[in-house]
């Protein structure tokens, strides 16, 4: 039996212990900027980058959703378009079997079918989905998409991945800075070699700085795949509980694993998680490897599919 309110309870912990991870991680970076680019005193960048982190955490609790969805440059929908009028009367109906508020509806000019939700609970969401998928799902397809979508939101993995999407661009962004000033300087191993051995041990210190300030970009993928892969099966599972129709979810995934485009343009490595299907259409998310564990954004689509048939009683 799925706890779903165990689940709520380990999201909100797992969003915390991000924000933190996040703040260490910059205030590293901060550090090793002010020690090899600018050879401060006082530790002028090592402030910025933890005040920097600390902003950004707020403003992604508060307005990540509002920042992600402008990043897929979304719109609100279309009344006078059936398939878009038709979204947000689905919409509303799931909301009533989820048990939860109507969250805000979005839509992205994609061909690519997909879906996402964002926001940082039940009373601040958003389910955007792209043109695409309007046009390639019926009805009860997209009842199956939009109920997963509002099963993100009901276990609250909403919270954990819309901070994680706002988070990896800064840290993405600050390491990028603090890499081009640590090569492109060349004083660091000037100021090394005229220290001597007296600067053996801050030399091994550096260094390690300089390794995680490299690694940075890879370390913020893994934040961003901390919310494990588990969240989509269970979100899979509250689809079925809403419709009552595993099968609509189960058609709507093999359309997306089939169409002819998979990738979603304007979906980057920080948001790529957010959505129901990888959007970047990465071969290491069609594996169930340890590898593809620590690496993919979701389950490969084919397992997922072979879960709701087998709570069908099909196949």
């Amino acid at each position: 039996m799925i706890d779903f309110f165990q689940q709520q309870r380990i999201n909100r912990w797992k969003t915390f212990l991000v924000i933190i991870q996040s703040i260490i991680l910059l205030g590293i970076i901060g550090y090793g900027i002010d020690r090899m680019a600018f050879h401060n005193q006082f530790p002028v960048m090592t402030i910025i980058a933890v005040s920097i982190a600390i902003i950004n955490s707020v403003i992604s609790y508060f307005y990540g959703d509002k920042l992600v969805l402008a990043s897929v440059n979304a719109r609100s929908p279309d009344v006078s378009n059936f398939k878009e009028q038709q979204l947000v009367n689905v919409v509303q109906e799931m909301s009533i079997a989820a048990g939860i508020k109507v969250p805000e509806v979005y839509v992205m000019e994609e061909a690519s079918p997909n879906a996402f939700a964002t926001g940082r609970d039940a009373n601040y969401a958003s389910v955007c989905v792209t043109t695409g998928l309007l046009n390639s799902m019926n009805r009860e397809e997209l009842q199956g998409v939009i109920a997963h979508e509002l099963g993100h939101i009901r276990n609250r993995d909403i919270l954990t991945m819309t901070v994680i999407a706002a988070i990896t661009g800064a840290i993405v962004f600050l390491s990028e800075w603090a890499r081009r000033n640590m090569f492109y300087s060349g004083s660091y191993s000037g100021r090394t070699r005229r220290s001597g051995k007296s600067s053996s041990s801050s030399g091994l210190l550096l260094l390690v700085i300089i390794i995680i300030t490299l690694i940075a970009p890879l370390i913020a993928r893994l934040m961003a795949l901390a919310v494990s892969r588990a969240r989509e099966y269970m979100a899979d599972a509250a689809s079925a509980e809403f419709t009552r129709n595993p099968l609509a979810l189960a058609s709507a995934l093999e359309k997306i694993s089939k169409h002819y485009d998979r990738v979603v343009d304007r979906a980057s490595v920080g948001t790529a998680h957010l959505f129901i299907a990888d959007p970047r259409n990465s071969k290491i998310n069609n594996s169930e490897s340890f590898f593809a564990e620590m690496f993919s954004t979701h389950p490969p689509i084919e397992k997922r599919i072979m879960i709701l048939k087998n709570m069908a009683g099909v196949g």
